[in-house]
Order: C-alpha cells, then sequence, then structure tokens
C-alpha cells in the first residue's frame, strides 16, 4: 500500500507525537462511519487499538464536506480534540460538486480544527474519473495535495484510492469490506507514524 505525506514547503512533517489517552476526532462520512461494518471493524476503532488513543467516530454516512461544515464546531466543543483525522469529500464528487467548491468547505473545517488547537491530518479520496473507472485505479483528488500545503497540515494519501482499485478490498465500489477496513487503519496508522503524531513504539 502507497502511503505519502505532504507537508507545506515540500519538507517532510515532524509533529509532536499524540500521548496514548488523547482524545482523537475522525471526522468523516459513512467510510469512517462503517457502514456495513461490525462491531469494531470500523477503522477509527481498529486505529484506536493501534495507538491507545480514545477515538471518537464521528462519520456520518452521505454526509458531504459542505454540509459537515455545520457540525464541527459542535463537536470539537464537546470532546475538545488534540488532533483531528478528516476524511471526506467522496459524496460531494458523486454529487458532480466542483472540486473548488468541496476544497473550501475542507479548508473550513482545518480552520476550525486548528483554532480549536487541534492538530489536523486530511485523508486524500479518489476523484470521479473515466480513467480510473476505465483502468480500475482510483486516483486522489489533486485539491487535498493542495490544501495541505496551503494550510501546513499533513495528507495521507493513495490509502483509500490504493483500497478502492481492488476489488477482493471492496464491498462495493465506494465502501471497504472488512479486509478493507483493517488496510485502511493501517495505511493511516503508518501515515501517523511517519509525522511523528505516533510515537516511536506505538
Amino acid at each position: 500500500m502507497g502511503v505519502g505525506l505532504l507537508a507545506a514547503c515540500g519538507g517532510s512533517a515532524s509533529l509532536p507525537s499524540v500521548p496514548s489517552g488523547s482524545t482523537v476526532l475522525t471526522f468523516g462520512d459513512s467510510v469512517t462511519f462503517g457502514t456495513g461494518a461490525e462491531s469494531g471493524e470500523d477503522w477509527p476503532t481498529r486505529l484506536a487499538a493501534m495507538t491507545h488513543w480514545s477515538v471518537v467516530n464521528a462519520g456520518v454516512p452521505g454526509d458531504t464536506a459542505e454540509a459537515a461544515t455545520n457540525r464541527i464546531q459542535s463537536l470539537l466543543d464537546e470532546h475538545r480534540p488534540s488532533l483531528v483525522i478528516i476524511e471526506l469529500g467522496g459524496n460531494d464528487f458523486l454529487r458532480r460538486r466542483p472540486a473548488s467548491a468541496v476544497k473550501e468547505n475542507l479548508r473550513r473545517i482545518v480552520k476550525a480544527a486548528k483554532a480549536a488547537r487541534a492538530g489536523v491530518v486530511l485523508v486524500a479520496v479518489p476523484e470521479l474519473s473515466l480513467l480510473g473507472v476505465v483502468t480500475g485505479k482510483p486516483a486522489d483528488s489533486p485539491i487535498y495535495e493542495q490544501l495541505g500545503e496551503e494550510e501546513n497540515v499533513p495528507v495521507i494519501d493513495e490509502v483509500f484510492s490504493d483500497i478502492l482499485g481492488q476489488p477482493e478490498l471492496c464491498a462495493d465500489n465506494i465502501h471497504p469490506n472488512a479486509q478493507g477496513r483493517q488496510r485502511m487503519a493501517e495505511g493511516i496508522f503508518q501515515g501517523l507514524k511517519a509525522v511523528g503524531l505516533v510515537a516511536s513504539g506505538g
């Protein structure tokens, strides 16, 4: 599985590790929620087991980056997370919303988390493309790399798109199956570790 991390100015990110027991908010759609998963099979729960963080699963099936701008602040106020992991945009792309608009919605969410003094990580989401359909190899939307550079936040790329490119890891065209969710948790964990958010040995 390819995991790439992007930091502003082209440098490698080095961030303070998030201690065990810290509250981490995973903010996303049905992929984060774990649609179709048995209890404990969603990737946030699996990530919690790997990191020993207290992970809040704030995934909402069908959610868009546009709609999610209206619920981020209340979650930040309630949980006061040390870190927010954002996985959003897929439903916006399915609705054919302009990528530029999705990017600005995500920017609002990133800025809200930063204002709450939380660390922020973006999980790149594949864009809809004819090439991806024909080749069976979905590719991340470039808005995530752009936003990561502009807002100086790390981006975990090629994890979700890599899973969707392998039918044996998918429940359908947009959701990982149990094995895919495990792979997603592992990929995100390795990405977080690479930028220092997970302490060595964590």
